[in-house]
């Protein structure tokens, strides 16, 4: 298994940041409490708030699959797809 990070950027359409924050919380305890997940974090960008930032640490790219076929992946995915300006942009990384 190799490990990697994720960064994955999504941004609200205006007037639903609050929605997308709560979509991406409520997605929060659930995938920390994936045994192949180390690190599952949210942000929302200070300076623009209709952005946000999930980190991500996973044991392999399979294990970053797996997740994304959890129910709670899918339940937030579908909570968010109206409320999005756009697709996520994911970046899918290894330590050097």
């Amino acid at each position: 298994m190799s490990q990697i990070e994720v960064v994955a950027i999504v941004r609200a359409k205006a007037g639903h940041g609050a929605e997308v924050a709560a979509a991406m919380k409520a997605c929060e305890a659930p995938s920390r409490a994936e045994s192949t997940n180390s690190l599952y974090t949210p942000h929302r960008d200070l300076d623009d708030p209709d952005t946000f930032v999930f980190i991500e640490r996973w044991d392999s790219r399979e294990a970053l699959q797996v997740h994304m076929e959890t129910p709670h992946f899918k339940e937030m995915a579908k909570k968010l797809e109206p409320l999005l300006a756009g697709p996520f942009q994911v970046h899918i990384l290894q330590p050097l």
